[in-house]
């Protein structure tokens, strides 16, 4: 069973704060009126200097702006992930943390998902994070291939969007980070006149893994309120091609940077410092 963090914090700031609102005005003023009652005959300082909380109540004060603050920049501004497979090599590697801007894509309540604001919406080429539609407790990071009214094909390991193929250009064979041959080939993909991006691809294989087949048939088109995903890694990810289309409310936001990069299976040391600060395109 996986941990559900944002419905903890919500869970946490609403106790939190929720225990000291209550002692603030229910439970304070008669502790007060007690100690004022017993100390009548003392001095102002002697008053105040025997006040004390509970202990329930003094934690519960500490820690709600804490959570609360934490609880707003996760599910507003940035929330870190971390990379855990492949799919999207060369752009992200194994063990890359990364932050994902969450208010690109719109403002939505925590744990209920539900669009409050509208800021923007993805586009072609971003790197997004999403609740993965077949199991929403999972998140999945992928590329933005096409957005809803696109039509899309995949074959011969090259896309066609609304009929024209994206160019790729050839950049050879592609090494691993332990500087072994990979039998991969590298490529930049043009999305448009103004996004590029580097994918992989396996000349040894076919354009689906046998699982999948959603476009196998021919061009399809994006549903309204829907994106078609794929991972940059083309030969190695579960994406679009296998399950079919995110809907817009499972969107979480879009990854703009690589703020640590931790991998212990790496020789050597495990921390990229050179991938440390990289911006996602």
């Amino acid at each position: 069973m996986s941990f559900d963090f944002p419905t903890f914090l919500v869970a946490a700031t609403f106790l939190t704060g929720g225990i000291w609102l209550l002692d603030a005005l229910l439970f304070a003023p008669k502790r007060r009126r007690r100690l004022a009652a017993r100390t009548a005959a003392e001095s102002a300082s002697a008053q105040s200097g025997g006040y004390k909380e509970p202990v329930l109540v003094e934690y519960a004060r500490s820690f709600f702006p804490v959570i609360l603050v934490v609880l707003l920049l996760r599910s507003f501004v940035v929330e870190p992930f971390r990379i855990p497979s492949g799919s999207m090599m060369p752009t992200l590697l194994v063990g890359d943390f990364i932050l994902v801007n969450k208010f690109a894509y719109g403002l939505r309540w925590p744990v209920l998902n539900k669009k409050f604001v509208d800021i923007g919406e993805p586009e072609r080429g971003d790197v997004m994070v999403f609740r993965f539609p077949r199991d929403e407790s999972v998140d999945y990071i992928k590329r933005v291939i096409a957005v809803p009214g696109d039509q899309v094909h995949y074959r011969d390991k090259t896309l066609y969007v609304n009929g024209e193929p994206l160019e790729q250009t050839p950049l050879g064979d592609y090494v691993g980070e332990n500087e072994q041959p990979t039998g991969l080939i590298e490529a930049v993909e043009q999305v448009n006149d103004e996004h590029e991006h580097e994918i992989l691809i396996n000349p040894r294989t076919g354009d689906f893994p046998r699982s999948c087949g959603v476009l196998a048939r021919g061009p399809v088109t994006v549903p309204e309120g829907q994106y078609f995903v794929m991972g940059d890694n083309r030969d190695n990810s579960n994406d679009g091609r296998c399950w079919g289309f995110v809907p817009e409310e499972n969107l979480v936001g879009k990854a703009f940077a690589i703020w640590m990069s931790w991998d212990g299976n790496r020789d050597g040391l495990p921390i990229a410092f050179d991938r440390i600060g990289d911006v996602i395109h």
